[in-house]
């Protein structure tokens, strides 16, 4: 046989072995599940490294029990510095938009009943979030062809508003998607808040959609994966490919103990809110070993890519948030301007990963690596399109930058490592500020002096020397402190963002020393 047969033998086998060989035009399903409240230490999953770059264990990771995480990390690339919003809503838009939350300019967390920009807050913020006709993920996937299914926590607007209705924001499915940003109740005996049995009085905060699973022994996060199960098979069995954006009410308190986990954790000597936390993460990592089994026996592995991340720092009742406590040895938690508010786990993946796929080829994924450059929420948006082969509008503005470099775990030396996190409200974890990152520099401006900024409108960071940011370096670094605020400040502006305002009603913009 000669050698050029030889190869085209090959090739033909090779072609023969993938599922979508004979459909070189087929588009790659995609699931993006969002976990709420989970933070870059709330998993077994090492995603922190040593100065060598290797994964690196503490004791938080040998708490917490995430086996398919594993599995998905082992398949896939895992990146540890991956930045979020510092709370929810901002997260869920800027994954909707591609854009940073100073641009869409919903900075805060949407209360569904009332505008809660805070006593000194901007009061031109985007309370409403999102609305029909916008530009978003889910409407363009729809254009493409997609099936859209939304499954899970939405908090995209206030109640009554557009927003509160995914159906409204291009999905064609909506099961649980409401203006809520937790659930009034994880158990299934509870209704999860509605009204019906033991159960005299609706809950402002009761989950929809789940009629079904009132009055059993279903845990939350289980009824919401059977229904994304159900609706992925559906979508499968017309033909269609779907998108699948599975927001999870878990880890978000109340934290009610997953009975089928508490076991695992009555011995750790840690408070029962902490265990409760801690099984409200373990059936998380079950429902996604629950999708990638579906996904599996559907024979739709090979051609879905997977997308696992936090929306903002954790929330893990494990300390003060300004300590290094419950995402140790990060400093901080959800909401708080330290690096413990805002990186999350990022995990990429194809389910199943197989080399001569086609669908593969166009994106093909490293498997088992940690990659260390910096990246965002809002760059899901333009990656994910262009795997779908979907344009974005001309007059849409994105602000996220496409991820196929680094997941293919190599250095992206043109893209710029910034990240800007904009919280103009008031009251939470750390209130009216402003951070920035560039590089291994990281400077923080608070519109008002406290106790928390130890009286000072600035903190500054060397992440590379100090990644645990114990070492303000604002007051003996006077050259970098002004490099780094022209920066913050500039980046505003460039974003259109909206500001606090002083007594008077005047925005307050940053003061560059």
């Amino acid at each position: 046989m000669t050698r050029q047969l030889i190869a085209l033998t090959l090739l033909i086998c090779c072609a023969a072995s993938s599922p979508a060989a004979d459909k070189p035009n087929i588009k790659p399903n995609i699931v993006v599940m969002l976990v709420d409240d989970m933070g870059v230490m709330d998993t077994s999953v090492p995603f922190l490294t040593n100065e060598a770059g290797q994964a690196k264990r503490y004791p938080l990771n040998d708490y917490y029990r995430t086996p398919n995480m594993e599995r998905l990390a082992e398949r896939g690339i895992r990146f540890n510095n991956f930045c979020a919003m510092s709370v929810c809503s901002p997260t869920r838009i800027s994954i909707m938009t591609g854009q940073n939350a100073a641009r869409h300019r919903t900075t805060n967390w949407i209360n569904p009943d009332k505008d809660n920009a805070g006593p000194l807050g901007p009061r031109d913020w985007n309370w409403q979030g999102l609305k029909t006709g916008d530009v978003t993920l889910a409407a363009l996937m729809k254009s493409g062809g997609y099936r859209t299914i939304h499954v899970g926590k939405g908090h995209f607007g206030p109640r009554n508003s557009e927003g509160a209705e995914p159906l409204n924001l291009g999905f064609d499915v909506n099961v649980g998607g409401a203006s809520i940003g937790a659930p009034a109740s994880y158990y299934g005996q509870q209704n999860y808040g509605n009204v019906g049995g033991k159960v005299k009085q609706q809950s402002p905060a009761a989950v929809p959609g789940l009629k079904k699973y009132e009055g059993t022994d279903t845990f939350l996060t289980d009824a919401l994966t059977t229904e994304a199960l159900a609706h992925v098979s559906q979508a499968v069995q017309s033909q269609q490919p779907f998108f699948l954006y599975f927001p999870q009410y878990a880890v978000h308190g109340p934290f009610n103990s997953d009975p089928r986990f508490a076991e695992h954790y009555k011995d750790s000597g840690r408070p029962p809110a902490a265990q409760a936390f801690a099984t409200l993460i373990e059936g998380m990592d079950k429902s996604l070993g629950d999708v990638m089994k579906r996904l599996e026996e559907l024979g739709v592995a090979e051609n879905t890519l997977f997308v696992f991340l936090g929306d903002n720092g954790s929330d893990a009742p494990l300390g003060h948030q300004h300590a290094v406590a419950c995402a140790a040895p990060l400093r901080g938690k959800k909401g708080s301007h330290y690096e413990g508010g805002m990186r999350v786990p990022f995990i990429a993946s194809w389910v199943k990963p197989n080399s001569a796929n086609p669908l593969q080829q166009r994106l093909p994924i490293a498997s088992g690596m940690i990659q260390s450059q910096q990246a965002a929420v809002q760059d899901l948006f333009p990656t994910l399109l262009r795997l779908a082969d979907v344009a974005i509008p001309a007059s849409h503005k994105v602000d996220g930058l496409r991820l196929d470099k680094l997941l293919l775990g190599q250095p992206d030396q043109a893209r710029p490592e910034t990240f800007l996190m904009h919280y103009p409200h008031a009251p939470h974890r750390s209130d009216y500020w402003t951070s920035y990152r560039d590089g291994n520099w990281k400077v923080i401006y608070h519109y008002f002096p406290s106790e928390v900024s130890n009286g000072s409108h600035y903190q500054l960071f060397d992440l590379k020397k100090d990644p645990f940011e114990q070492s303000d370096l604002a007051s003996t670094q006077p050259e970098e402190l002004k490099r780094m605020m022209s920066s913050l400040a500039a980046a505003l502006a460039d974003h259109h963002a909206v500001y606090p305002v002083a007594e008077n009603g005047q925005p307050l913009k940053p003061l560059v020393p």
